[in-house]
């Protein structure tokens, strides 16, 4: 008898889940994330939905330049040139025990701020909120957070409208 409700509640959860989806493929697409203003004309032209990394990437660098010529900026950079090859015992996840990290497993930062050559903090960009929770990201951020540095993390699906993104750094960085 369980058998035959474990079967007649999947039916019905997939039935729901296809009922969902084919309401989902109905509605019409909306874009919440506008192209953002001074980006090139390639990039204004397209859906910031689909914007490239390297689109994001340009679009921040310039926002960071211009907006904050009191920290230089540096772009790519590994974990390990901030923390060292360093490994340290973290809880990434609630669900997990505390472990052992290297720096090197950390996702490289998007941006590095920095104060006469020091680094004063950190921006990253990821797309999906999914990345927040990804294991080399979480990794970056414990590193940041170990040494001292503030960590602003941006989603490229969001709207990051220009006044917003300043806003946000001069938060997190206390200017």
């Amino acid at each position: 008898m369980s058998i035959l409700k474990s079967l007649l509640n999947l039916a019905v959860k997939t039935a729901e889940t296809a009922i969902r989806q084919q309401q989902n493929q109905q509605r019409p697409q909306q874009n919440h994330n506008p192209a953002p203003a001074n980006s090139t004309p390639s990039y204004a032209a397209s859906s910031a939905a689909q914007a490239a990394p390297a689109d994001w990437n340009a679009y921040f660098a310039e926002i960071l330049s211009s907006a904050f010529p009191q920290f230089g900026v540096r772009r790519n950079v590994p974990v390990t040139d901030l923390a060292g090859y360093a490994t340290d015992n973290f809880q990434l996840y609630s669900t997990r025990p505390m472990q052992a990290y290297k720096a090197e497993w950390g996702a490289p930062y998007t941006f590095v701020l920095e104060r006469s050559g020091v680094p004063a903090g950190i921006v990253m960009l990821g797309s999906g909120h999914s990345h927040d929770s990804n294991v080399k990201y979480l990794i970056a951020r414990m590193y940041a957070k170990k040494l001292g540095l503030p960590y602003i993390n941006f989603y490229t699906q969001m709207p990051n409208e220009r006044q917003y993104v300043i806003g946000r750094i001069r938060k997190f960085m206390g200017e």
